[in-house]
């Protein structure tokens, strides 16, 4: 089977876990998903299927959408709230809405984030969280992402409390830590901070209305109904800009030929996902060194 399926995966369990019982479900170790979820962490995490696993990269490019909460007041190893105490600073001061709002607006766009410590990022041959259990910190290289929207899930005009949650909800590229973005909404308002909630709600195309949980999709393979619910690869390049070509153009992208640039091709060398009577063939970019043609990064016939 080819396809992907857009699974709802539960608290208490890893990216790997999920791709680990999906592949015993579909008996195929052509299984990859397509943007790692923390263990605490709930929400969308669509997972690609034999052929669909050539596009699962592209999927993984796409923005994502969270919603979460980020707690000012006090600071944590892993900067959620599975992590131990660092600091604790109580609010002594109320924050109008008009404030955190205008922390939201500095903070959307493109900015820079330095990993959590406790992250699967790599600094010489060795994922950042194998330093921090071994209470190590080491320097780690800032990475730049866009936040493309930034807003307050909270009518209140007026925030106080000893610690004070501010709900929200974040699309992002590709890479942001959402956990860094709590903390740096604290540093904006004068605080230490964390993330104490998170859910993602949407991810490479799909939603949560899109989704299945590992239960449904157990019940599904006792009566051998899997297919069902897989969605095609075409869904998943929905993002992508898209060009339909003739027969004759077909035949060449099946044999990953370099053709000339259309007229209509988008500007800023995007990808492309390539179409053929409505079946997704290839994808194709503008030629690196031949600005007049463009050539397939990826072939998706067999």
């Amino acid at each position: 089977m080819d396809g992907i399926v857009a699974l709802w995966k539960e608290r208490g369990m890893t990216s790997h876990d999920c791709v680990f019982q999906i592949r015993k479900l579909f008996k195929t170790k052509r299984v990859g998903h397509t943007g790692t979820l923390d263990p605490n962490v709930s929400g969308v995490l669509p997972i690609c299927i034999g052929k669909a696993t050539k596009i699962a990269e592209y999927m993984t490019n796409a923005g994502k959408t969270y919603e979460g909460e980020v707690t000012i007041g006090l600071s944590t190893t892993t900067e959620d709230a599975d992590g131990e105490t660092v600091e604790v600073k109580k609010v002594d001061k109320t924050f109008s809405r008009k404030e955190i709002l205008d922390v939201f607006e500095r903070l959307t766009g493109t900015i820079e984030q330095t990993p959590p410590m406790f992250s699967a990022v790599k600094v010489n041959g060795k994922r950042l969280y194998e330093y921090a259990r071994q209470g190590l910190e080491v320097e780690r290289p800032k990475r730049t992402v866009t936040i493309y929207e930034l807003e307050l899930l909270d009518d209140r005009e007026w925030f106080s409390g000893e610690f004070v949650s501010i709900p929200f909800r974040v699309v992002c590229s590709k890479g942001t830590y959402i956990r860094t973005l709590a903390v740096m909404i604290g540093q904006e308002l004068g605080y230490p901070a964390h993330m104490s909630k998170l859910t993602r709600t949407a991810s490479g195309g799909f939603s949560k209305t899109d989704c299945v949980t590992l239960s449904d999709l157990s019940k599904l393979a006792e009566k051998n109904q899997l297919e069902t619910i897989l969605f095609p690869l075409e869904q998943g390049v929905s993002h992508l800009p898209k060009w339909n070509i003739s027969d004759k153009v077909a035949e060449k992208v099946k044999n990953g030929a370099i053709l000339e640039k259309p007229i209509d091709w988008p500007e800023n060398d995007r990808k492309v996902a390539v179409f053929y009577k409505n079946r997704l063939m290839a994808i194709y970019q503008t030629h690196p060194t031949k600005q007049l043609y463009i050539k397939p990064v990826k072939v998706l016939t067999e």
